[in-house]
């Protein structure tokens, strides 16, 4: 079984996590191997940019990076204070310890942010919220990156995108990180994508 830690910022977007928790949880129950998908944060309760509250199964303090496979982290509003735990030294550091480890990291929208912050985007393709008159981008290029024009890109195994419509694709393209491109195809088909 494979284990997903899903990183959550105060602020964070849920459509954008749920399209982790929906792919890999039908993944599972109905491809090649079963995926567990572990909500992690800095604070016992986490407001969603739009006040839907969650409580994360785990503690960051408590992670213990060999427990998980790949960490998956949504985009958030900087109104709404996801910048305050996304730029955390905690966060930061998972992006490093699992790029060092070569695990996968995917980030939806401005999940790309701390991961560049985190240094681990410098000198690599990645991506980020594309409106806005390009302000995230900017601060993506600022940080290192180098700046695609593409709504997914995938450097090594770090996956980017632009925007909350994308989730779904970043979670596809974890998945076949994780398993196979037969496992994407049977889930898709089984959520109806296909």
């Amino acid at each position: 079984m494979k284990r997903v830690l899903l990183l959550l910022a105060d602020g964070f977007e849920a459509f954008e996590a749920a399209a982790f928790t929906d792919v890999l949880g039908f993944a599972g129950a109905f491809g090649e191997e079963e995926i567990e998908v572990i909500t992690v944060g800095l604070r016992p309760q986490i407001d969603c940019t739009f006040g839907f509250r969650v409580v994360p199964q785990v503690m960051l303090d408590d992670v213990q990076d060999g427990d998980f496979d790949a960490v998956a982290v949504p985009g958030g509003f900087e109104r709404a204070g996801f910048y305050n735990d996304a730029y955390s030294d905690e966060f930061l550091d998972i992006f490093r310890r699992f790029a060092a480890a070569g695990k996968p990291i995917c980030a939806v929208c401005t999940g790309a942010l701390p991961v560049a912050r985190s240094g681990v985007l410098r000198g690599r393709r990645a991506t980020t919220y594309h409106l806005l008159e390009g302000r995230r981008r900017r601060e993506l290029s600022d940080m290192g990156a180098e700046v695609v024009d593409e709504t997914i890109v995938r450097d090594g195994s770090i996956v980017t995108s632009t925007s909350p419509a994308t989730s779904p694709d970043v979670a596809f393209a974890l998945l076949e990180m994780l398993t196979s491109p037969d496992n994407v195809r049977t889930t898709r088909h089984m959520m109806g994508f296909v």
